[in-house]
């Protein structure tokens, strides 16, 4: 739901105002907080659901915080462990001190992966036509709806991502989507 000034309310939480504790308060103390990072980048602090019912679906939910790099660098600097995940992305375990402290970031995503694989014409049907379609491989398509603060990322060979941020936001989805060469695009 749109608030017509810019913000959201998404699954019960607002992209740009509500916390991480509000997260955790409104969806459960199964949240793992964590800083993930490629090895060149400072990364980012997320929160992860491996399962969260969303109506009459589960989803995987990941909340982004919106925190400085230089918080993000302080963290990790006081950080108690890093493991590599399933390539070589880093996730990084806070210490308890700045995990108790991001409880009160605001939120600035929310990424959700439906357990059950959508097509476009469901997205479509449930969200309407698009405002814009950037095709960024022959299997991926983003479909944009800029008004929702919304991308649904239809992947015809794996799940579909669906990423939320405040409409006055937008931005952020879209222009790493126009700055990002395609890929396997055709000759």
């Amino acid at each position: 739901a749109v608030d017509g000034q810019g913000g959201s309310t998404v699954f019960g939480l607002k992209p740009g105002v509500s916390t991480l504790g509000d997260v955790r308060q409104k969806l459960g103390n199964e949240i793992e907080v964590a800083i993930i990072a490629e090895p060149s980048e400072v990364g980012t602090l997320e929160g992860y659901y491996s399962q969260v019912p969303l109506g009459f679906v589960l989803a995987k939910m990941v909340v982004t915080a919106d925190v400085s790099d230089a918080a993000i660098s302080a963290m990790r600097e006081r950080a108690l462990r890093a493991k590599h995940m399933e390539s070589t992305t880093r996730r990084i375990t806070l210490h308890p001190d700045d995990l108790a402290a991001a409880d009160r970031l605001p939120i600035r995503a929310i990424s959700v992966i439906p357990t059950v694989n959508l097509d476009e014409a469901t997205i479509v049907q449930r969200f309407g036509e698009p405002g814009e379609r950037i095709v960024v491989s022959d299997k991926r398509t983003h479909l944009l709806y800029p008004k929702q603060g919304l991308d649904v990322v239809v992947d015809k060979d794996g799940k579909e991502l669906l990423q939320y941020v405040a409409p006055q936001q937008f931005a952020r989805l879209r222009e790493p989507l126009l700055a990002a060469p395609v890929e396997n695009s055709p000759r």
